[in-house]
């Protein structure tokens, strides 16, 4: 395989993995399904599709003005792949536990977003699903992009993940279901397995740009 072509599918398993584990729609079950109680199901699918959507936007705002946002605040890239790699690592770590992340949203803002009309928006939306994690990746994974085509992927790599959250919260009662308490926890903690990894990367990778560490 030629090194360009290698590299290219690289970059594509890293986006795709990172941004959907970071979504992760799968643990938004239960709180899902906690906002929408006595909902019927057609109006569990307008919910979802907003939360989804919402988690489309944010995210690609983010990723098309990550540059922009560097040299407004003076952040370079390095310096973000540290921070975010951090931000990755207590979130993995709480994937591991199979428990709900505070870094993506506290309890008081579940309690609050429950009696708000507007769920799908605040806070399955932002920050459930596009939450300070996935927005410091998305950022990252533009920010190291050199071709078009890798712009593409990140791209891309969002809108597969908006696209299953929808699948996934739609059918949420179904899925929940389906998988159980113990599939969910599962699943969870091998995303947390990734997860952790790939922000030890990012924190690898951040240091070795500055120079600090020699990276094979």
């Amino acid at each position: 395989m030629p090194e360009s072509l290698a590299s290219l599918v690289k970059f594509c398993l890293v986006a795709l993995s990172s941004v959907f584990f970071l979504v992760d729609p799968f643990a938004a079950i239960p709180v899902f399904l906690a906002m929408t109680p006595g909902d019927s199901r057609a109006e569990r699918r307008q919910t979802a599709a907003r939360a989804s959507l919402t988690c489309l936007i944010v995210l690609s705002v983010f990723a098309a003005a990550g540059g922009l946002i560097f040299k407004v605040f003076g952040i370079t890239l390095p310096a973000f792949k540290i921070a975010g790699g951090i931000i990755l690592i207590m979130i993995g770590l709480e994937m591991l536990q199979a428990r709900p992340s505070g870094t993506k949203q506290s309890p008081e803002e579940q309690a609050e977003g429950a009696a708000r009309e507007t769920v799908g928006v605040i806070p399955l939306g932002i920050p459930m699903l596009a939450g300070p994690g996935a927005i410091s990746t998305v950022m990252i994974l533009i920010g190291d992009s050199r071709r078009w085509l890798h712009f593409a992927v990140v791209f891309t790599a969002i809108a597969f993940s908006s696209l299953v959250s929808y699948w996934v919260l739609s059918a949420a009662d179904r899925v929940g279901g389906y998988l159980g308490e113990t599939g969910i926890r599962i699943m969870t903690r091998l995303m947390g397995l990734l997860l952790t990894a790939l922000a030890v990367q990012f924190i690898i990778n951040g240091f070795a740009d500055l120079g600090v560490v020699h990276q094979p």
